[in-house]
């Protein structure tokens, strides 16, 4: 992997197993808009950032510096994790060989913890449409203008003294009061998310599930999603179908330490290969 720093911002050369497209849209994140073919523009803390492949195994971050990259964009992109390695293992399985020739490119992003914990919450009995567009809207709604038309995901202190009421324009029904019991716990400091790194998966995951409406499943994708931990399965109502059918005995040892890397790779194949499910069956 090479990093140059380039006029317009900074390039990554050499990267195998990456794709803008799918790591953007497989219902891991959920601020980021194609704004030409293969040019995305999103949303990460208070930083607009645009990504591009000029080709396909490059990778552009436009107007950041190389420190800046370091600092953020690297790990973000998860571009230190082997997946060409990874996938080598996961691709022992037959099916998962499939889900991996599918869609080689996805990656695990590393995210902000407080916005993976409120968009998660979101995410409950919801499709990914519209968890966007609850999250377009509590943005605009409620945090810090970035410039005219971008808006930095809220602080837990902006929304912990709000009411669900006040919540009401956002249109996300009953998660109101989840995310305000977030946002209180977190304000508070009764959750520290940052000392979540230092406990093992089910310790961390029982902290989580303080929250009002946070179970299994968003604790899951929370510590997948936001604390890295790619051991972990989120299980949600396409998993528990693709695994019934497919892993009835679980996901073989050797998946184990990517539990989560393996759960994206199906979850993508699955969700656009539907009868998969229904021919194992």
């Amino acid at each position: 992997m090479q990093i140059q720093q380039q006029e317009n911002g900074v390039q990554v050369l050499g990267l195998s197993h990456f794709c803008l497209q799918e790591t953007l849209f497989c219902g891991q994140c959920f601020r980021f808009e194609e704004i030409a073919q293969g040019r995305y523009e999103g949303v990460v803390g208070s930083h607009v950032v645009r990504v591009s492949q000029p080709q396909a195994d490059a990778l552009l971050v436009e107007n950041t510096t190389l420190d800046a990259f370091n600092a953020l964009w690297r790990n973000y992109f998860d571009l230190d994790t082997p997946y060409p390695q990874i996938a080598q293992t996961l691709a022992r399985n037959p099916v998962l060989r499939k889900a991996i020739a599918f869609a080689p490119g996805i990656r695990v992003l590393q995210q902000d913890l407080w916005e993976t914990l409120c968009t998660f919450i979101l995410s409950q009995n919801n499709n990914i449409k519209r968890i966007r567009q609850l999250v377009r809207r509590l943005c605009e709604q409620f945090g810090q203008p970035i410039d005219e038309s971008h808006f930095a995901f809220p602080t837990p202190q902006a929304l912990c003294a709000l009411s669900v009421e006040d919540l009401a324009p956002v249109r996300m029904g009953f998660r109101a009061r989840y995310i305000l019991d977030a946002a209180q716990k977190v304000a508070s400091g009764q959750l520290n998310l940052q000392s979540l790194y230092a406990l093992d998966c089910e310790s961390a995951a029982q902290e989580l599930m303080q929250i009002t409406g946070v179970g299994r499943k968003v604790a899951s994708c929370i510590l997948l999603y936001g604390y890295h931990r790619i051991d972990i399965c989120p299980m949600d109502t396409w998993m528990i179908k693709t695994m019934k059918a497919l892993f009835p005995k679980g996901l073989p040892r050797y998946m184990l330490p990517y539990a989560g890397i393996a759960q994206q790779y199906l979850f993508h194949y699955v969700r656009n290969h539907p009868e998969t499910v229904h021919l194992a069956g």
